[in-house]
């Protein structure tokens, strides 16, 4: 098979996953919200479809060369890239199939590794590398250590968020002086992490205002404060309101943080999914030996790198890549995935408004966090754990356990399945495409 069919192959392939991903995982965006009857199934698939698109704007491409670099991309071939897309979209429709909310990330990754170990060894797979100064290390290590480490934070952001909440339904001046302190400090963090017109490196308007409020990196500490401050304000006149009242205003930020966390979500998963495209078009290129110059604009793309100086390089990644990814991901999103809504929306703990608001607001901060770092985690894992986080203050009884270890145990097997699979897959393709 001449080697750009393979790699169109790979890129339909690739989107068709996204696709899948988006219904697999829509259950971790719209299950409490649906759970709690603040929308009807099909008003949140379009609400989350509508932001899962909207992160288009909103955030880089830092997890997609985290992806893209899961293994040596100067040491594989494009028969690696497609088994471990094939394994991956077999893993995604097992577990969609049987309603268990697995990992989409991870299946990817583990798909990409375990092909890559069949073809090269283990040498290949980048385990772990040093992050530069100030910066996370990345690397398949970090990824599996954030597998546990995603949906503890989830949780323990959750759980702080439903304390908070819960004292400041009390008349009491000390929860409204902590929200106020809050409040000054999130004003602060966010300033700080600003860019402002003059560090920016490619402005998008003229106008310095609308550069600054409308580069990605802005937007999204901007985001953070907008979700701090809107809690915040709610826990200050919260002690103020009668039962029904309490849970009106919950039912309406409920929707601010479904939408939170499905542009998080968006941000997350259409990067991985970038990030296989990417490496399977820097591998086409160096496999067929065609300088870039005379390829077509489309395939314009490097991955960042370093000079031979020690420079830094930037990546290049034409515009109908990412488009596609997050286009991908909001359609497949419009199709649902009513099996795994059940689970996360009843079956780990039963969810109201304040569950809901709290487990989606943790979910959503912890991916803007980790996306922030470069690291890809599991949407599923975060929003799992920030359930968990939220039912634990009504007690460890409240959390079904059982059917949050048969979870834990399909998160474990995710990565050694898909990567057994994608190896078999590979020898397969391997003896059949020459």
């Amino acid at each position: 098979m001449a080697t750009l069919t393979l790699l169109l192959v790979i890129i339909v392939l690739a989107l068709i996953f996204d696709y899948i991903n988006g219904f697999h995982d829509a259950a971790n965006a719209i299950a409490t919200i649906v759970a709690t009857k603040v929308l009807t199934p099909f008003q949140a698939v379009v609400w989350a479809a509508f932001f899962n698109f909207l992160a288009y704007w909103v955030f880089g491409f830092g997890v997609a060369d985290t992806v893209a670099k899961t293994a040596n991309t100067m040491e594989i071939n494009l028969i690696v890239i497609l088994a471990g897309v094939i394994a991956a979209i077999i893993w995604n429709l097992f577990t969609w199939w049987f309603g268990i909310p697995s990992s989409s990330s991870h299946t990817l990754i583990g798909g990409f590794a375990g092909a890559a170990i069949a073809h090269a060894g283990f040498n290949v797979v980048n385990w772990y590398k040093e992050g530069k100064a100030g910066e996370m290390p990345t690397g398949v290590l970090v990824i599996v250590g954030f597998i546990v480490l995603a949906p503890f934070i989830g949780a323990i952001v959750s759980y702080f968020i439903s304390i908070w909440l819960l004292h400041s339904s009390k008349k009491s001046i000390w929860p409204k002086l902590f929200t106020t302190l809050l409040i000054i400090a999130t004003i602060w963090l966010v300033y700080d992490q600003m860019l402002f017109y003059n560090e920016i490196k490619k402005p998008r308007f003229e106008s310095h205002f609308l550069s600054v409020m409308f580069e990605s990196h802005n937007i999204k500490w901007l985001l953070i404060a907008f979700i701090v401050l809107s809690i915040s304000f709610f826990c200050l006149i919260f002690s103020s309101l009668n039962q029904t009242q309490s849970t009106a205003w919950l039912r309406k930020m409920q929707l601010l943080s479904s939408a939170s966390f499905s542009l998080g979500h968006g941000g997350n998963d259409s990067q991985k999914v970038m990030g296989i495209i990417a490496a399977a078009v820097v591998v086409y290129i160096h496999t067929s030996g065609v300088d870039m110059s005379g390829l077509p604009s489309w395939l314009h793309v490097a991955l960042p790198a370093k000079g031979p100086n020690g420079e830094e390089i930037a990546g290049h990644m034409p515009p109908w890549i990412p488009l596609a990814c997050y286009s991908a991901i909001a359609a497949g999103t419009l199709s649902g995935g009513w099996k795994i809504v059940k689970t996360m929306g009843s079956k780990i703990t039963k969810v109201t408004p304040f569950e809901g608001v709290t487990a989606e607001t943790a979910g959503a901060l912890t991916l803007y966090f980790t996306e922030h770092l470069k690291i890809p985690v599991s949407t599923t894992h975060t929003i799992t754990g920030s359930i968990i986080g939220s039912g634990l203050t009504k007690g460890v009884s409240a959390v079904k356990w059982g059917v949050t270890i048969k979870l834990i145990w399909a998160w474990v097997l995710t990565i050694p399945v898909s990567a057994l699979l994608a190896a078999l897959i590979y020898y397969l393709l391997s003896a059949v495409i020459h």
